[in-house]
């Protein structure tokens, strides 16, 4: 890979991290890094698993606000 691809690839990979980060798409993957490392002795929720229970904490803490 020559230098400008891997310098466009690298800047591909940074826009795509910020907009996971901004849409929360990224959570399940902050999730189980941290589940790693805080209870490396069993597994992390499924991904259904941990979608789920966000929307059920959602509809639980419902907050009025516009935005």
């Amino acid at each position: 890979m020559s230098e400008l691809s891997q310098k466009l690839w690298d800047r591909y990979e940074h826009v795509r991290y910020l907009w996971r980060a901004m849409t929360g798409e990224g959570a399940y993957d902050v999730y189980v890094e941290r589940h790693h490392r805080e209870h490396p002795d069993h597994e992390p929720m499924s991904e259904r698993e941990f979608w789920r229970m966000r929307a059920d904490e959602a509809e639980q803490n419902f907050q009025a606000r516009c935005c």
